[in-house]
């Protein structure tokens, strides 16, 4: 997880205070801004900032939507088109941590949107590229699921069997954004997790 919760467990955000005290040589509290943030059981490219100021600029870079964020997704279920712009109404249950996808608005719902695109097929899954235009709760989840496609491992969103290692086969693939100083295009890409066949046979 990104930040601490109710769990107790140790957050990516204090492994990384102190992987930033130790490589620098810090002494006492280590500052790390959380940009923003990867659903637990996801994996792929995370965004910090090492300074308030840094901080308050990148917030205005993901708040005026000038990120690209590219998502590799593998489900069971190819979609019925091989690329399309999926346009859905989500409504989150913070009770059961989850968001429902609605065709139409309805009351406190929120749009969401995005763009899928089949990159590869293997034997039994297949690999889609999505391109998000917003960012809501689950919503990669939440609409894959609406379309019969839910993501590998994602039980909460109606895949018959969860991954080994309790992960949903969902890697946020690479993050392109502007310098917020420099002015100069950055990209950041994460490899595919390394333990897992089907992600490595997705390279």
């Amino acid at each position: 997880m990104v930040q601490g919760d109710k769990t107790g467990d140790d957050p990516l955000s204090e492994i990384i205070k102190q992987y930033i005290a130790k490589k620098y040589n810090k002494p006492g509290a280590v500052y790390l801004g959380v940009v923003h943030r990867l659903d637990r059981p996801t994996s792929g490219v995370l965004l910090f900032a090492r300074t308030s100021k840094a901080l308050t600029r990148l917030n205005k870079l993901f708040a005026a939507r000038e990120t690209q964020k590219t998502y590799w997704a593998l489900v069971q279920k190819a979609p019925p088109k091989a690329t399309d712009r999926l346009v859905h109404y989500l409504k989150r249950n913070p009770k059961q941590n989850k968001s429902f996808a609605y065709a139409e608005e309805k009351p406190d719902t929120k749009k969401a949107i995005l763009t899928y695109t089949v990159k590869k097929k293997l034997d039994r899954y297949v690999l889609l590229e999505i391109a998000l235009e917003t960012g809501r709760h689950h919503q990669i989840r939440a609409q894959l699921a609406a379309i019969g496609s839910p993501i590998k491992g994602d039980l909460k969103y109606g895949a018959p069997r969860s991954n080994p290692d309790a992960s949903i086969s969902l890697h946020a693939r690479s993050l392109s954004l502007i310098h917020p100083v420099k002015k100069e295009p950055l990209t950041f890409t994460a490899p595919v997790p390394q333990h897992d066949r089907l992600w490595k046979a997705c390279k």
